[in-house]
């Protein structure tokens, strides 16, 4: 068994000027269709729930790197953050192969001014 784990924090300030700057240039690149959908409809917040799912795929990306031989294999939308009927936040992961993960959890958190994400992977 092998576990890893990737831990991410960024300022909300950073997204929020990102977002502001560069409009859908930058949710495009970053975000799946259903990640921008979910952040929009927070409204007053979104900002906060972008820059979680931000981190999270920073993240995520720290926990599987085992993985990956080259990190241009990869690209932010590899990794879509989703919630479950109960709110809970959700790591799906899309073009890499996964037949080596038994499980993987996702924490994510956010206050005024910071996001924070954790990803720990079990793997073979």
């Amino acid at each position: 068994m092998r576990v890893t784990c990737g831990t991410d924090i960024i300022e909300i300030g950073r997204v929020k000027e990102s977002i502001e700057k560069l409009g859908t240039k930058f949710l495009d690149r970053i975000f799946t269709k259903k990640e921008i959908e979910y952040c929009e409809s927070r409204k007053v917040q979104k900002y906060q729930h972008y820059a979680a799912r931000f981190a999270a795929k920073e993240a995520a990306f720290k926990a599987i790197s085992w993985k990956i031989k080259d990190k241009y294999e990869i690209c932010w939308k590899d990794f879509e953050v989703i919630n479950d009927q109960q709110g809970r936040p959700k790591l799906n992961i899309i073009g890499i192969n996964l037949k080596d993960i038994e499980s993987m959890d996702l924490s994510i958190s956010h206050c005024k001014d910071y996001a924070v994400a954790n990803v720990t992977i079990l793997g073979r």
